[in-house]
């Protein structure tokens, strides 16, 4: 039986295109704003597109918060594509300009990890193109993909530092996966249930549809 997945519809995101390269691994996809669907699906995914405020703003005023934390409470998976992912974190800093002195505005992200999203320093911004990966060589997420393989990132922020420390040793450490732009920055997580992309796998081509694949194919 195809694994159930929704697509979360809460106004920001490339939801058709999301849809179509979901629905090419073979799981059974809905585009919906509604949280009970949301909440029960085998796997939700989280789009996202455009400034980080607005982004969360429109997550709020559809409940998604709530939904993704319920979700990730109860260990029910979550993917996050590119501002989906960048919600996941604690704040997003938006400047309004190239510097701190333009002025700057902090939004409250779903804080599920420690962080701030924030303005790459790099001499080209935004970051728009095809740039490769390092995953950690436990990686669920990127099994089978070649290390040259290459997936296509349009963003202006990103997760610059990871913060996150582990406590427990029971559970288990996040994975990390880091892209390079100016600077080193957070290119993708593995977390439990949350798992998350700043680039778009469903226009990163046969590498992205590996990536969506090897998600659904741990939903089962």
């Amino acid at each position: 039986m195809a694994s159930r997945v929704v697509v979360f519809d809460y106004g920001s995101g490339n939801l058709r295109s999301a849809q179509r390269a979901m629905e090419r691994t073979g799981a059974d996809v809905t585009v919906t704003s509604d949280p009970h669907a949301a909440l029960n699906a085998d796997g939700l995914v989280v789009p996202g597109v455009g400034a980080f405020g607005s982004c969360m703003s429109d997550l709020k005023a559809a409940g998604g918060h709530r939904i993704i934390g319920k979700r990730a409470a109860g260990g029910r998976p979550v993917l996050g594509i590119c501002v989906g992912m960048q919600v996941l974190f604690e704040r997003g800093v938006e400047r309004t300009g190239p510097t701190p002195e333009h002025g700057e505005g902090v939004t409250e992200g779903c804080g599920e990890w420690p962080g701030t999203v924030d303005r790459l320093n790099a001499p080209i911004v935004p970051h728009m193109g095809w740039n490769t990966v390092r995953p950690p060589e436990d990686t669920e997420l990127f099994a089978g993909v070649d290390p040259e393989e290459r997936f296509y990132f349009v963003h202006s922020y990103a997760v610059r530092e990871w913060e996150f420390t582990v406590t427990n040793e029971r559970i288990p450490a996040p994975k990390v996966t880091w892209a390079e732009h100016g600077e080193p920055f957070v290119a993708a997580v593995e977390n439990g249930p949350l798992w998350a992309t700043q680039f778009h796998p469903e226009k990163s081509g046969d590498a992205g549809a590996r990536v969506l694949a090897n998600w659904v194919a741990a939903l089962a």
